[in-house]
């Protein structure tokens, strides 16, 4: 019997050896740039399911659709959802139904500066079906509706998307990024407001902030003088809620996102991208900015009417700064 030959070595097979194979550097900050790309879109997703929507245009006639994008906003001093406790915290008292603190135009033009016009809350002017009053009576006559319809009778401007935001949500906006740094030039201590804030900058909480753009007795300017205060906040807190420093904290992106949605009510025809629009938008109009903000031209501030005093706009230049937002020509104004 034969005996079996040897193997030549030389024809054997090698089995490959396998390598360990390790999570390198470069996979660690892939991961965490996907967690990243991940959380900035499931975020947004998130939070948009939580805004209210509503039908705010009125129906029948309105003013032609124009270059731009126009939003009405508005501060509802509506203390729906506030406990007790958030009552007596943010200084809101409990009066029933919801006037409008707040309302202003933006502009967003499709090249040019965007422009933030705020309209005085005793502003006299028509308001379909109740006669002359102030503004801010539309809204407490007919909610949204009502009010986008008077905003476009008396400006001749058509309202393509409509954000409103009430008391708590405003104050929790402003906590969720922080804060706001504010300079103040003089002290302020507004009883009313529920406000004593030295003078000097400061970093003001969502309690002190509400206060600080309610604040109107203890201001020789009054309304204008709030409605000044007002822009420069709604700036300050775009110009932190959009800003890197949003982006780059997950804890302050998600508190920012849900904030915020809790915060808002918009249009039904608004889409995210919409809203991002407009943020931005407000984001231009903070100080150092390229955006422009200015009141609508003022007459006198002090019209006697039978409803109490009011404010009588100058017709003429009023009706010059809406005819430059309806040709989108924003260029040429300048803040005030």
């Amino acid at each position: 019997m034969s005996q079996p030959q040897p193997i030549d070595p030389r024809y054997v097979s090698r089995q490959p050896v396998r390598k360990k194979r390790r999570f390198g550097v470069g996979r660690l900050i892939g991961l965490i740039v996907l967690l990243f790309v991940l959380m900035l879109i499931a975020v947004p997703l998130y939070a948009w399911g939580r805004i209210d929507k509503v039908d705010a245009f009125p129906a029948g006639k309105r003013p032609t659709e124009t270059p731009g994008t126009t939003y009405l906003m508005v501060g509802s001093d509506s203390r729906e959802g506030l406990s007790a406790a958030d009552k007596k915290k943010l200084g809101t008292g409990s009066a029933a139904g919801q006037r409008t603190d707040t309302i202003m135009v933006l502009h967003v033009p499709e090249s040019g500066p965007p422009v933030l016009i705020s309209i005085p809350r005793d502003s006299y002017v028509p308001i379909p079906g109740h006669g002359k009053n102030k503004i801010n009576a539309a809204f407490s006559y007919g909610g949204a509706k009502l009010l986008v319809q008077t905003i476009e009778n008396v400006t001749g401007l058509h309202i393509d998307h409509y954000v409103e935001i009430g008391f708590g949500g405003f104050a929790s906006i402003i906590d969720s990024v922080g804060g706001v740094k504010m300079c103040l030039p003089k002290a302020m201590k507004d009883q009313k407001a529920h406000i004593n804030l030295p003078k000097g900058c400061q970093q003001l909480d969502g309690t002190k902030a509400l206060g600080y753009v309610r604040a109107r007795y203890s201001d020789p300017l009054g309304d204008l003088g709030r409605v000044a205060r007002q822009r420069e906040m709604i700036g300050a807190v775009a110009d932190k809620a959009i800003g890197p420093g949003t982006f780059l904290n997950p804890i302050r992106y998600f508190k920012v996102g849900t904030s915020s949605a809790d915060a808002l009510t918009i249009d039904k025809e608004m889409g995210p991208l919409d809203l991002f629009k407009f943020a931005r938008a407000m984001k231009a109009v903070a100080g150092g900015g390229d955006g422009i903000t200015l009141t609508v031209p003022i007459s006198d501030t002090n019209l006697s009417t039978p409803n109490g005093s009011a404010v009588k706009w100058d017709t003429a230049k009023a009706k010059a700064l809406f005819q430059a937002l309806k040709e989108d020509k924003t260029t040429g104004l300048k803040s005030s």
